[in-house]
């Protein structure tokens, strides 16, 4: 009868030690998970990154490349503001206000902009960069 329940105690055994690995594993997932940044985080440095390259495209005068410079601005700034617009309402208002008036800036341009059609577009590209940075300053302590 004691040989029968050798193996008995090595299976309990046995089961033992994968219920507390298993409990180990579960618990340094919740540990991960609890210290987990939110999606926005990432969002909104894809979205930092896009509006790094607005400068030249303003500057550089191509029509053709700053349009399509504000469309992977806005679907950035889309990206990002569905994220965290729960937890950043102001800051993510004034992000997607700041793009629409670039786009709409941008799409009002012609082929050979003039200065004064150039300088909208400068002064609304800035309120992009400031409204970017103003969220990126707000969400600091949830992304660093």
């Amino acid at each position: 009868m004691s040989a029968r329940s050798r193996p008995r105690r090595g299976a309990v055994s046995t089961l033992v030690l994968l219920v507390f690995a298993a409990a180990a594993v579960a618990v340094a997932l919740v540990g991960c998970s609890s210290n987990s940044k939110p999606a926005y985080c990432t969002d909104r440095t894809t979205l930092q990154n896009s509006v790094k390259g607005l400068t030249s495209s303003v500057t550089s005068g191509n029509v053709s490349g700053l349009k399509t410079q504000v469309d992977t601005i806005q679907s950035d700034a889309t990206t990002m503001v569905n994220s965290a617009k729960s937890d950043f309402p102001s800051q993510t208002s004034a992000i997607t206000s700041s793009v629409d008036a670039l786009k709409s800036s941008v799409t009002a341009l012609p082929s050979s902009p003039s200065a004064a059609e150039i300088a909208i577009v400068a002064k609304d590209a800035a309120s992009v960069v400031s409204s970017v940075k103003s969220f990126m300053d707000a969400s600091n302590s949830k992304c660093s």
